[in-house]
């Protein structure tokens, strides 16, 4: 899966809430200035050409619809994100946001309890 540009992103924000939509529905979702209706059509198709969005035809109109979903998406630019940044490593990652106090002493708390259900989830499954 390719990551998106900026502009293909924010484009599959808004189809990832509306769950589907003709172009016209996508720029009421932009705030002002909005971009041009042509230029959301053009990211819609290239969004369709990589493969994140399909379409149903009604006539000379389209109502596209996400084939990727945002978790999906967001695994993927995550994994990709911690390999460029963190050396591949989720505990460099981990490191990097209680040492920059980025995520807080409450946040690194209910973190520790997630985890150890996740471990204690997948130790049972063995």
């Amino acid at each position: 899966m390719r990551e998106l540009t900026r502009a293909e992103e924010q484009v599959m924000q808004v189809l990832w809430k509306i769950e589907k939509g003709f172009v016209k529905d996508i720029l009421v979702h932009f705030d002002d200035p909005k971009p041009a209706y042509n230029t959301v059509s053009t990211i819609v198709r290239i969004l369709q050409d990589k493969g994140f969005v399909t379409h149903k035809a009604y006539g000379r109109t389209h109502e596209y619809f996400p084939l990727i979903s945002k978790q999906e998406y967001a695994k993927m630019h995550l994994k990709i994100f911690i390999k460029d940044y963190f050396s591949d490593s989720s505990v460099k990652m981990a490191g990097f946001l209680a040492g920059e106090k980025i995520i807080s002493a409450r946040d690194m708390e209910e973190t520790i309890k997630i985890m150890d259900a996740e471990i204690n989830r997948q130790k049972s499954k063995k």
